[in-house]
């Protein structure tokens, strides 16, 4: 095979993780390589991709994505730094020994080392973005790795706009950086699992939620991620109340923030109407979203794929209104966007979401107007143009 050949048919992936931890950014990126095997499958000329992941290590999960089209490189190590080193080793071999045709840097804490290995070699990469990790001014070796990716995908208008914001401030007179490197490759839901259903009966019992007006939440219960907005509702539980007495507040979610919102709702008085369910796994999330009469993060989210989930199960959302969730909610069309750390604007939300009068309460029509935008084949068409057999590279704006 010559150079130019195999330079046509070969893709490299670089990601932190997919598989050790769960969050968004893993759900998104496996979604990725589900697009990819669906669009290169049954095909003799599908480009070989080979994925290196810097902290996942070969039992941390099953990978079901493993095929002849996808070779994984586990490179986690006891010690950190050794495995920066091996999986900086791997990338500099492999992008000598395949020449990959293009790039796909999975994090912006692994550009500077992608850009300064890619750029000596004429080798195009592309940066994936999601949400605070670029919200922030970045760091100059940051911002110079971006200034010369080839492309930058984005999982949300908000997170394009920040970006583009943010580099025509600072560096897009210095780096002639064009606006047009953006891209946005929308998150998915699996319309398969997450569907509408009647509140499963053996739930209710096991949380003790027969007969509650059910507000719920899937967020990672962390002190670095208090931004999720679950102590917000708890705080807005006394007031929800007062307009239904029998609200209660399911949370679904692991983490060492715990501790501190089981005591916020001890002071508030609320304790009897939080419940942690704790870790749940995807299999079983469908049953707990079908639970709720409402689904309630007023957050800041890049995007905010449990958004999709629960609207895919026809359930009611409120969000935060300054963020990605715009894309979900269809700028509000779909769901309630409140100021993200406001407790006030969210009980009152929350009270008109219970009531159930309003339009975007209306089940059926939520699942419908969110598969019709968010379906697992929007995103294959959106990866068409770079994932196709015919190995074209052009990314579909």
């Amino acid at each position: 095979m010559g150079k130019s050949e195999m330079r046509s048919t070969n893709y490299l992936f670089c990601f932190l993780e997919i598989f050790a931890s769960e969050g968004g950014i893993q759900s998104y990126v496996q979604d990725i390589l589900k697009a990819y095997l669906s669009i290169t499958a049954g095909t003799n000329s599908a480009p070989q991709a080979e994925i290196l992941l810097l902290r996942d290590s070969p039992d941390c999960s099953n990978n079901p994505y493993e095929s002849k089209n996808l070779k994984f490189y586990y490179l986690k190590t006891q010690r950190p730094w050794f495995g920066r080193l091996k999986f900086a080793t791997i990338l500099l071999t492999r992008l000598l020994q395949k020449r990959p045709q293009r790039v796909f840097c999975g994090h912006i804490k692994l550009a500077p080392l992608i850009q300064i290995l890619c750029q000596p070699l004429g080798i195009p990469y592309t940066i994936l973005t999601y949400g605070k990790e670029v919200w922030e001014p970045l760091p100059p070796k940051y911002k110079t790795a971006m200034s010369k990716a080839d492309s930058i995908w984005t999982i949300s208008r908000y997170t394009r706009d920040s970006l583009r914001d943010s580099f025509a401030s600072r560096t897009c007179e210095i780096n002639n950086l064009n606006p047009e490197k953006f891209h946005i490759v929308p998150c998915t839901v699996d319309e398969n699992i997450f569907t509408t259903g009647p509140k499963p009966q053996d739930l209710l019992e096991q949380y003790n939620l027969v007969g509650a007006k059910i507000l719920m939440t899937v967020a990672r219960l962390r002190s670095t991620d208090i931004y999720k907005g679950v102590d917000v509702t708890i705080q807005a539980l006394p007031q929800i109340a007062k307009t239904f007495p029998n609200v209660k507040y399911l949370v679904i979610g692991r983490g060492d923030d715990r501790s501190r919102l089981a005591k916020l709702a001890d002071d508030l008085g609320v304790t009897e109407r939080v419940i942690f369910a704790g870790f749940v796994p995807t299999d079983n999330l469908a049953a707990h979203y079908q639970l709720a009469d409402a689904y309630v993060m007023p957050s800041q989210e890049g995007f905010g794929i449990v958004y999709l989930e629960a609207l895919a199960c026809g359930v009611p959302v409120l969000a935060g209104d300054a963020d990605g969730s715009a894309d979900p909610l269809q700028d509000g069309k779909l769901g309630w966007r409140v100021p993200h750390r406001d407790s006030a604007a969210v009980a009152v939300a929350c009270v008109e979401m219970l009531r159930g009068e309003d339009k975007r309460c209306d089940r059926h029509w939520l699942r419908e107007q969110t598969l019709a935008r968010f379906s697992f084949e929007s995103l294959c068409q959106s990866l068409q143009g770079i994932f196709q057999p015919s190995g074209s590279d052009k990314l579909m704006p």
